[in-house]
């Protein structure tokens, strides 16, 4: 369940996203949601890359805390705030992710 959620979130309800809220090009406003997944890119500096019972938010640069931050005045400029959106949409997944690691990893 956990996997299917976690999917949703990234790859869905981005999509209703850009459907509800950009329907005139919600195709490139689906692509740029997309791209924000690019933020994953900072988990290649972690040892191990991949550790099922870490969470993510805090962890590593691009999920920090600050960087939030940063996400969130995003969301003030109409030209950032798809990023921002996305970006934030991100952290909340990746939030839900650290719920779930908590239960089974202790």
């Amino acid at each position: 369940m956990q996997q299917v959620i976690h999917y949703f979130l990234h790859f869905g309800f981005p999509l209703l996203i850009a459907a509800v809220f950009y329907r005139p090009a919600w195709i490139k406003a689906y692509v740029i949601l997309m791209l924000t997944m690019l933020v994953d890119a900072d988990h290649l500096l972690a040892i191990p890359i991949f550790d099922p019972c870490r969470c993510s938010v805090g962890f590593h640069p691009l999920h920090s805390y600050p960087a939030i931050t940063v996400y969130m005045i995003l969301l003030i400029w109409p030209k950032t705030r798809l990023v921002g959106i996305g970006l934030l949409l991100h952290m909340l997944t990746d939030s839900i992710d650290c719920l779930f690691i908590m239960k089974n990893c202790g």
